[in-house]
């Protein structure tokens, strides 16, 4: 009877491992926005919470990588000249101003331990949804992509309208590591996790999103 047990466990055990697989290989990971104008203290367009983050999205960059999951960076790059960003924006592109993210600056860098790497997918986008004007949809479609886990920052904007429209596209699981993005405060960046909740987005915390596939 021990033995019949035994050889239970261990085919639920395989069986389960076959569908993470399975789910594995029909996601995707988004990094948003972790740039060196957002995360770093004194940049133009800082996100107090974000610096906090940056391990926590490292160790999503890795187990993407140890479980074959695609990663898509997505970041700004915008026109020195700020022909491409936001109305409410260009004036931070004028002469005299910082011009966050321009394409080529030491702004618009990713942070420190955080490195695009071959086979990792760079995604450019100039308004707040990854989605907008972009053709990552098409491209996630032609991978066979129906679930995204996203991370970034930050919460109000570029996460949550990426996710709004991700909902809309109908992809089957959307996911947000609750300690892998963030916003100005604890409080605007809790507020935004509640509603997302609320239309069926996922919710983990960094820890629960990778116990059950280590």
């Amino acid at each position: 009877m021990e033995n019949t047990a035994i050889q239970f466990i261990s085919l639920q055990k395989v069986k389960k491992m076959a569908e993470n697989e399975l789910i594995w290989k029909n996601t995707t990971l988004l990094v948003i926005d972790m740039q060196k104008d957002f995360i770093l203290p004194g940049g133009p367009m800082h996100v107090k919470g974000g610096e906090a983050i940056v391990p926590n999205v490292i160790k999503a960059v890795e187990l993407a990588r140890l479980r074959k999951i695609p990663i898509i960076w997505v970041v700004r790059e915008h026109d020195p000249l700020g022909r491409d960003v936001e109305l409410f924006r260009r004036h931070l592109y004028l002469p005299d101003k910082p011009k966050p993210t321009s394409k080529g600056s030491v702004g618009a860098q990713l942070v420190d331990g955080l490195v695009i790497k071959d086979g990792d997918y760079k995604l450019v986008k100039t308004r707040f949804s990854a989605f907008f004007n972009t053709h990552l949809h098409l491209y996630l479609q032609g991978l066979g992509i129906t679930n995204l886990v996203v991370t970034g920052v930050q919460t109000p904007n570029c996460i949550r309208q990426t996710v709004y429209d991700a909902v809309a596209l109908d992809y089957h699981t959307v996911t947000v590591i609750v300690d892998a993005t963030a916003a100005a405060t604890p409080e605007i960046h809790f507020a935004n996790i509640a509603d997302m909740r609320n239309i069926g987005v996922a919710t983990p915390r960094l820890e629960e999103w990778c116990a059950p596939h280590e």
